[in-house]
């Protein structure tokens, strides 16, 4: 039996097309419209009050700059234009896959990087719902939440970075916690817990905790679940079968084509592809490398056919690790887009 997981995604708030596609709802919308920034309190002018009853009445209700511009408070009138500004972006492309892909198209588009995030959280817990290894899930937080990373005895280890933030100002003890921290009064040290083989169905009780740490050395099932999850992610979008798998190195005398998954292992692997010279400190930031191959030669373009795409995951130099799953879809040398 299937799993429940990511419920903070909102998936509920869906109903999937014949295609398999999330269309853009009233629910999902209504969920951004009682966001604190939105949601008017008490001190709120009438006008805003409503604008908002208007929406939550028909979230896809036009409303006018004249009407935003006489909102009283100045910062709730820039929240109402950003959330209004994604709305009419969603509801514009119909779908949240359309929306997503559109944000990458070349075009000038000012959405938040949460809500961007956001739009990768639902359509991944949409993508997995039939996932059974919570350890793919965890991977699958990569997509979606920044990771910190510590590297010890050989091993990496990726940690979600707002959580091991939170826990370094509350000692894992909420607002006690940070009361006791600013006092300089000494704490236990806190220990997130490793998922592996053997401990890993606690997760479904944790999935939107996001306090689980996973070993991502070559070899370990993270990093071959997160190959799973970037060949489910390229399936969905564009109905390409791909197989992933993680390696340790590129020995390639005919290196074509690679994807960095984020800006640092972009910048890394472009460089080694101009064989331009890269330090090792450059070279140990890089902390997954993979090989992405078609399963039909009449996906990729003519001129790439037989070659592997190789992919490559970084940190940053402060040991933090921020994906950009857009990445694996505007740069995949599909057939169709030559």
């Amino acid at each position: 039996m299937t799993r429940d997981f990511w419920k903070s995604a909102g998936l509920h708030l869906f109903q999937p097309d014949g295609d398999n596609r999330l269309p853009v709802s009233a629910d999902f919308l209504r969920a951004y419209y009682t966001r604190p920034e939105i949601h008017p309190v008490e001190e709120s002018c009438a006008v805003e009050h409503a604008i908002f009853e208007q929406l939550m009445a028909d979230p896809f209700a036009p409303v006018t700059p004249e009407q935003i511009a006489e909102i009283a408070d100045p910062d709730a009138a820039l929240n109402y234009r950003v959330v209004l500004g994604f709305r009419d972006h969603l509801a514009l492309h119909g779908t949240i896959e359309a929306a997503y892909l559109a944000l990458f198209d070349g075009r000038a588009i000012t959405v938040p990087p949460v809500f961007v995030d956001q739009m990768v959280h639902v359509l991944l817990r949409h993508i997995l719902r039939d996932v059974e290894d919570p350890i793919w899930l965890r991977a699958g937080e990569l997509f979606f939440r920044e990771q910190n990373v510590s590297v010890d005895e050989g091993r990496i280890m990726l940690a979600d970075r707002e959580i091991v933030e939170m826990y370094a100002a509350t000692g894992g003890a909420g607002g006690l916690g940070q009361l006791l921290v600013e006092s300089n009064t000494p704490m236990k040290p806190v220990e997130m817990d490793v998922l592996d083989e053997d401990n890993k169905e606690l997760y479904w009780a944790r999935s939107d905790k996001f306090d689980t740490v996973i070993d991502f050395r070559f070899t370990q099932p993270a990093l071959d679940g997160f190959s799973r999850v970037i060949e489910a992610w390229i399936r969905h979008f564009f109905g390409v079968g791909v197989r992933v798998q993680p390696m340790q190195r590129i020995d390639d005398d005919e290196w074509r084509w690679h994807i960095g998954l984020d800006a640092e292992a972009t910048r890394i692997l472009n460089a080694l592809y101009e064989a331009e010279s890269v330090g090792d400190g450059d070279i140990n930031q890089i902390i997954a490398l993979m090989q992405l191959e078609f399963d039909s030669p009449d996906e990729i373009m003519n001129d790439l056919r037989g070659r592997p795409v190789y992919l490559g995951l970084a940190m940053t130099a402060a040991r933090t690790v921020k994906m950009k799953p857009q990445n694996l879809l505007v740069n995949l040398p599909l057939a169709r887009k030559a």
